[in-house]
């Protein structure tokens, strides 16, 4: 929500969420460009995110909301994670977590990569660190002068507040399959200048 209003991202979420679609974020950024995030289980497509960028153009007309060019996209594959319902629907993944402040109990560091293993009472996720992160967290403080093959160490098990996330993100899963047709095989981006005119098709 950099530089959005709480009142204009409500209005974006209920226009999105009428058509369907999932709200992942509103963003103002350099050169009056407003950025639209949106998901659904069957990803977005250039035609998505056609129908809401023109959606949006009209209401942002009668509503009077000021921006130059307006971008609606999809998240990509390292989705932005917001809400408690977020990690519950990705328990299983692996994310990257940047914290407000250091974790003690990942040795003082403030970004974790881990895979999500739950979520509990919609407060608090717990992490499992990946194996060379535990590994690390294991033997920063046992520097040893010979060099040989550590041994297999137990992924270290963090919990984490969702109030001291700053931003998390999931770790891209890269598929070499060959792709489908259809609306999720890429992310899609969609800007429209403040006229209605199209600016970008499909990246």
């Amino acid at each position: 929500m950099a530089g959005v209003t709480s009142e204009l991202y409500q209005t974006i979420q209920r226009t999105a969420g009428g058509l369907g679609y999932e709200l992942i974020d509103v963003e103002r950024l350099g050169g009056g460009l407003l950025r639209v995030t949106l998901d659904s289980p069957d990803g977005i497509g250039l035609e998505d995110c056609e129908r809401v960028s023109h959606q949006l153009t009209h209401l942002f007309a009668v509503e009077g909301v000021s921006y130059e060019r307006l971008e609606v996209s999809s998240p990509g594959l390292d989705r932005p994670l917001k809400a408690a319902g977020d990690y519950a629907r990705f328990v299983g993944r692996e994310i990257n977590v940047q914290l407000h402040a250091p974790l003690a109990a990942a040795a003082g560091r403030k970004r974790l990569r881990g895979k999500l293993l739950q979520l509990i009472g919609h407060q608090r996720l717990q992490l499992a660190l990946e194996e060379g992160a535990a590994s690390d967290l294991a033997t920063r403080r046992r520097p040893s002068a010979k060099r040989r093959m550590p041994a297999p160490q137990p992924a270290t098990v963090v919990e984490v507040a969702l109030a001291d996330i700053e931003k998390a993100r999931l770790v891209p899963e890269l598929n070499f399959r060959p792709a489908r047709t259809g609306a999720n095989v890429q992310p899609a981006s969609m800007e429209l200048n403040g006229s209605g005119g199209l600016g970008s098709e499909l990246r």
